[in-house]
């Protein structure tokens, strides 16, 4: 048999080898579901068989699952567990509509009632209640018939963050048609190490043996002996390159002409930090605070505090960047973000949107200058086109410290810069009077390069080694060694052992970037002369 390579893009590196399991989209399973004799009772049968399967499941991760996974699976199991949100599913299956078309309809209406609902808990929450949808409909077609055994290899169009988390993915990968490298399941499975290739243009392929290198974002398909052979021994030297960089992880990052190079980690869970010694980071260059807005009622100010209070005591006396609120584009938050924009990119979003939002914006601010107390803090203001965006900020931020100081409430004034990634910005810094910039090395390279970071199509266009996007950071890098500020970069570019030598030839010394890669970046930063570049 003649084997076959699909491409998609990389959204999580790694190799795994095995049979596909794939997963129809909504509209074949409703199809193959539809063919079916409607008998009113069986499908009404079907439903509540369907909603026991569902519940039975997401009890099960609920047990096991802690912090944000814990808080998302018991609210849907709770509102699994209450009759009256399927009751109009088994009004319209009496009078003749299947069960897959009258769960769909009814939870539809349900998600809609939450995203206009006046109170943010309920707006918040309409997420939740897709992935409910999602998995009710799964066990009514058929593609949830059984548990993905350990080291699956799933082939879908997308995957909600409950599916992933019900699966034990070692030895397997995820292979998705749609998807984004930059969603919330993405940054799950960087977290944990598990290959994942997303807007893959493969079809036909499940039950058939495929190699996954996520790395290359390819699969190859009814491999030959030789290709096998060939992808195992590519498996086998990246093993040994991990194992190589791991000698570099409780090292300092030094060149090897002897300039020290600050590593900082990108932490979007707090959880993350569990599994982390401070000891090998300099500090933490990125805390993606938009992720404790996802999927759960809109957190309080407390709440907030005691979680960055928690990342401020980990880093030990390092530096701890927040960012604020970064909703939008491609990370939408019911509730929160607008619907509709035709280009969320181009739209409402970091600041641009916090401005809008003071009753979100004053709270998290609030809650980053309690934190400050404990420890090196510095806010991180996202998206900024316009001076006039860092000074509102700059204003809320001091009405906040105001407020808590006149409540007696402990706090401090962090530090207050500003993320670097609107080309607008990125050509007019001496306009703005910020105390750090960071650049995002993702957005500015869509923005530079008119390429979506969500579109496989044009993935190869959205290249931060683009000699364009890398003048841009040697403009920034020069402007804050000319003024005196501290630069980095906190990107996924600020990781990636190709970049790298790129980004310190351009004048970067501080680098941001996910945990999992510092080994790797300490070793490649070993190898640098500075003195040649």
């Amino acid at each position: 048999m003649t084997s076959h390579a699909f491409k998609g893009q990389c959204a999580s590196s790694g190799f795994a080898a095995g049979i596909v399991t794939d997963l129809p989209g909504a509209d074949a399973a409703r199809a193959q579901r539809l063919v079916a004799a409607l008998d009113p009772d069986a499908e009404a049968e079907a439903l509540r068989q369907a909603l026991a399967r569902a519940t039975a499941e997401l009890q099960v991760l609920a047990a096991t699952a802690d912090g944000e996974a814990a808080d998302m699976l018991g609210f849907q199991v709770a509102m699994l567990e209450d009759d009256a949100l399927a009751e109009p599913a088994f009004v319209a299956i009496a009078g003749g509509t299947a069960a897959v078309e009258a769960w769909t309809a009814t939870m539809d209406a349900e998600i809609a009632g939450y995203e206009a609902s006046e109170d943010e808990y309920f707006r918040a929450r309409a997420s939740d209640l897709g992935d409910m949808k999602a998995r009710v409909f799964d066990a009514l077609t058929g593609t949830a018939a059984t548990a993905l055994p350990r080291g699956t290899i799933l082939l879908a169009d997308d995957i909600t963050p409950s599916r992933f988390l019900s699966a034990d993915w070692q030895g397997g990968a995820i292979l998705l048609r749609k998807g984004s490298a930059t969603s919330h399941v993405a940054m799950l499975a960087r977290a944990r190490g598990v290959p994942m290739i997303v807007g893959l243009e493969a079809n036909d392929i499940g039950g058939r043996r495929v190699l996954v290198d996520a790395r290359q974002g390819m699969v190859l398909v009814d491999p030959s002996e030789d290709e096998a052979a060939c992808f195992e021994s590519r498996r086998g030297d990246s093993a040994a390159r991990e194992v190589s960089a791991a000698l570099f992880l409780n090292k300092p990052a030094i060149t090897s002409d002897g300039h020290r190079i600050t590593t900082l980690v990108n932490i979007a869970d707090p959880d993350e930090l569990d599994s982390l010694n401070p000891a090998h980071c300099d500090g933490i260059g990125l805390v993606r605070t938009e992720l404790l807005f996802e999927g759960n009622a809109l957190p309080s100010e407390d709440e907030q505090a005691a979680i960055y209070a928690r990342m401020v005591r980990w880093a030990d006396g390092r530096p701890v960047t927040f960012r604020t609120l970064d909703a939008g584009g491609d990370k939408p938050i019911p509730g929160l973000t607008p619907d509709g924009e035709s280009n969320p990119f181009l739209g409402v979003r970091g600041v641009r949107l916090t401005l809008a939002r003071k009753d979100v914006f004053l709270p998290q601010l609030r809650a980053m200058a309690r934190a400050a107390a404990l420890g090196p803090v510095e806010v991180m203001i996202p998206m900024v086109s316009l001076p006039s965006e860092l000074e509102a900020a700059r204003a809320l931020l001091v009405e906040a410290c105001a407020a808590l100081a006149s409540e007696g409430i402990v706090h401090r004034m962090p530090a207050l810069g500003m993320m670097v990634e609107v080309p607008a910005a990125a050509l007019t810094l001496e306009l703005f009077d910020a105390a750090f910039l960071s650049i995002g090395s993702n957005d500015l390279t869509q923005y530079v390069m008119a390429a979506g970071r969500d579109i496989a199509a044009v993935a190869d266009l959205a290249d931060p080694a683009h000699e364009a996007v890398l003048r841009l950071i040697g403009m920034v890098a020069d402007h804050g060694a000319r003024a005196g500020i501290k630069v980095s970069l906190c990107g996924d570019a600020g990781g990636d052992a190709r970049l790298i030598p790129l980004l310190l030839a351009r004048g970067l010394r501080i680098l941001s970037m996910s945990p999992r890669l510092l080994a790797s970046a300490k070793q490649v930063i070993a190898a640098a002369d500075l003195g040649r570049t």
